[in-house]
């Protein structure tokens, strides 16, 4: 049995479940798959008929076996691929992959503030793919976590930039998917900026230690729609990862995913440093408190060395949604943007 089997099936049951009116259904499985996947894209976090849901977690699972799946196993560490010789070289790796096709612990999603997914149809940022894939079971519990938090933090409640939420995988290879909000870039680049970046890795990492989470693949936060500079957006990731996994050994793995030819050449620069030398060379020296871009010293984690405390929330009973309200997960900014 494979995806198609389900296909026209779980289509016709989306079509009637809809209150937009009924579209001519093309002829071509690639056409009906277009057709459910804008379905998806726009469904309202509403339950499913249990009926429809099976039938939906029965097309993704033969479909994303089909799309095929990627070993962490065999994505070697950059020691290997790149001879690199920076600190943890052999506890990073780097990939140009679809990520949502990589069995790991934990993959992260560059989110938008309403943690939603993506609602435009068929659009190809990582959030709508990563919700496409793993089911409309991964919007409804966001849904559920985001309606948790407006009814302690008030109803405009948006999830803040750098502070990530954990949640299943459903229909995805891996065992978790991280949602983070990462900072948009309007006009231009500014010191607020690679400071909620830098945030938003170790942030992430710090959720990784917390729930156990071994293996994790970063997408590249911010780049692309949110227009913060690739270069720069690189040079901060790798640095802040590599600071964090040199003064914590409960990461085993760590995997830059990247989607461009750009972004790999960046990337394999960065990566690729002699014994002993910082990666980023003279332009990458980056989070060293001494930025030339930057007016006030930060740490290597991201963090300001100021007086400047973290936000803080009401006790809460164990079991309740956690993340963003732990003392140590630092955000500046207030609130994420929405990707238009």
């Amino acid at each position: 049995m494979g995806s198609e089997d389900c296909l026209d099936s779980l289509l016709e049951g989306m079509m009637e479940e809809s209150s937009a009116s009924r579209p001519e259904v093309p002829g071509s499985i690639e056409g009906k798959r277009l057709l459910l996947r804008s379905y998806m894209n726009v469904r309202p976090p509403m339950p499913m008929d249990p009926g429809l849901a099976s039938l939906q977690d029965e097309y993704l699972r033969q479909r994303n076996l089909e799309r095929g799946r990627t070993r962490l196993e065999d994505i070697p560490t950059v020691d290997a691929s790149l001879d690199s010789g920076i600190p943890c070289a052999d506890r990073i790796s780097l990939w140009k992959g679809d990520i949502t096709t990589l069995e790991c612990d934990a993959i992260v999603n560059a989110a938008n503030s309403r943690m939603l997914g993506c609602l435009q149809p068929l659009h190809l940022c990582i959030d709508n793919c990563i919700h496409t894939f793993a089911g409309i079971q991964l919007r409804m519990e966001c849904h559920r976590r985001m309606t948790e938090l407006r009814s302690v933090y008030g109803d405009g409640y948006e999830q803040p930039v750098a502070v990530p939420m954990v949640t299943d995988s459903y229909n995805l290879p891996c065992r978790k998917v991280i949602h983070v909000v990462g900072p948009m870039v309007r006009d231009v680049l500014e010191e607020s900026h690679e400071r909620m970046l830098a945030q938003c890795y170790s942030n992430v990492l710090e959720a990784c230690r917390d729930e156990g989470i071994g293996s994790v693949a970063f997408c590249c936060i911010s780049a692309g729609a949110f227009r913060f500079p690739g270069r720069r957006a690189a040079e901060i990731a790798v640095k802040t990862v590599v600071d964090w996994l040199s003064d914590d050994d409960s990461v085993e793995r760590v995997v830059f995913d990247v989607f461009s030819d750009e972004d790999l050449q960046t990337y394999e620069r960065l990566l690729s440093q002699e014994r002993g030398r910082q990666p980023g060379g003279t332009s990458g020296d980056v989070l060293d408190g001494k930025h030339p871009y930057l007016r006030t010293p930060i740490s290597p984690h991201g963090r300001r060395e100021d007086n400047r405390q973290a936000h803080h929330r009401p006790s809460r009973p164990h079991g309740t949604v956690r993340e963003p309200h732990r003392a140590r997960l630092r955000h500046e900014g207030g609130h994420g943007v929405r990707i238009p």
